[in-house]
């Protein structure tokens, strides 16, 4: 049975067997969870997305999907690399393609036989989703989605993105897992 645990921390310091990327379409590194996971994986992991570019996607991830790439410099294995969308109040079906991030990487990581793996708060930044409907779609998906997964730990950068994410877990009840204030 998967174990769902939130943390407060850095994503790339995560001693796991993947970690989820928020990554931009173009695989490419961008700005905040993807930027850091560029940086600290170092040039496997740009090496990887190219390569992908260059055959599977030429076009990019389609918003709602997921592929892995080598982890690089990471602690970690994998990099699964998911594309969220952007928030849009008059988009109600964006709410389905968040979620979609979120099954699409419990997939990827079966698929490579990860056991735990470490999740960012997806579109919960510059992509602008409110960070309690984004908690509810992000802990809600990945309860209701059968993986082999022993731990589905969600690391959550700064303490009011963990609030908000340990607040909706304790209204949900014990059923996902505990917290853990970690610097």
């Amino acid at each position: 049975m998967m174990e769902i645990t939130l943390i407060q921390g850095d994503i790339t310091e995560q001693w796991v067997d993947a970690v989820v990327n928020a990554a931009n379409s173009s695989l490419l590194g961008g700005g905040g969870v993807d930027g850091a996971i560029h940086r600290k994986g170092g040039p496997e992991v740009l090496a990887a997305c190219r390569a992908l570019r260059a055959s599977h996607y030429g076009k990019g991830l389609a918003t709602g999907q997921a592929v892995a790439t080598t982890a690089g410099n990471l602690p970690a294995t994998w990099v699964i690399h998911m594309v969220g969308p952007v928030y849009s109040a008059g988009a109600p079906e964006r709410a389905a393609l968040l979620a979609s991030c979120y099954r699409e990487s419990l997939r990827v990581a079966d698929e490579l036989g990860v056991r735990t793996l470490a999740l960012p708060a997806v579109s919960a930044g510059i992509y602008g989703w409110p960070l309690r409907d984004a908690a509810r779609i992000a802990l809600g998906t990945v309860r209701d989605t059968p993986s082999g997964l022993s731990e589905a730990r969600f690391v959550l950068f700064g303490p009011e993105t963990y609030e908000v994410f340990e607040a909706v877990r304790r209204e949900w009840g014990e059923g996902l897992g505990h917290g853990s204030m970690v610097d």
